[in-house]
């Protein structure tokens, strides 16, 4: 703590947007390690504000994220929400893939229910789709507007959790599905590419 005091009043005195933002995150996640959730939301939306003065949209995401689940904490689920997705947007926007998937386990515990196994993201859906057309990484990265190295992230948990090794493979699973999503259509059932639990 008294590492964190001396560093805090170092970036106010020579204003420090970033490092005041994660000062204020650290602050916060002290708080709600000590359970006082208030002072940790308290902290939250004052390192937001100091964010809001300087573009590092990794540290936004992850005070962001903090800042969902403490919302969540407090039962507030509609605003954990809304903060949560934000988070994740920025962190699929960077390829940020851990912090990503730590937003959407938040994610999962507003709905109460385990994701679904091999379900993938829209962001994934997207990526995947173009790959099974027989884009390349790069061709796909600039229909989606993406870093190629973002589009490898979705593609290695594409693989992932549907358990296929090329891409032939991927595109083989995808007509399958696609091809038993109209039969189920058909017959009032739901396609089998089920993406509900999807952040």
């Amino acid at each position: 703590m008294e590492l964190l005091d001396w560093y805090e009043g170092n970036a106010r005195r020579l204003e420090r947007a970033a490092a005041l933002a994660n000062c204020m995150r650290c602050r916060g996640l002290l708080a709600a390690g000590d359970g006082k959730v208030g002072d940790a939301l308290a902290a939250y939306e004052e390192a937001l504000e100091w964010h809001g003065r300087v573009e590092i949209p990794l540290d936004r995401g992850r005070t962001l994220l903090a800042l969902g689940a403490a919302q969540r904490r407090m039962k507030r689920r509609r605003e954990a929400r809304k903060t949560l997705e934000e988070a994740l947007g920025i962190f699929e926007r960077l390829g940020a893939a851990l912090w990503a998937e730590r937003a959407r386990s938040e994610l999962r515990r507003i709905s109460g229910r385990a994701a679904t196994p091999g379900a993938l993201t829209p962001a994934e859906e997207r990526v995947a789709a173009l790959v099974a057309e027989g884009k390349t990484n790069r061709e796909v990265a600039a229909a989606l507007y993406l870093s190629e190295r973002t589009v490898e992230g979705h593609l290695s948990h594409v693989f992932g959790k549907l358990g296929v090794r090329s891409r032939t493979e991927l595109a083989r699973m995808l007509t399958s599905r696609s091809e038993q999503g109209i039969a189920a259509s058909n017959t009032g059932g739901s396609p089998v590419s089920d993406t509900s639990s999807a952040p």
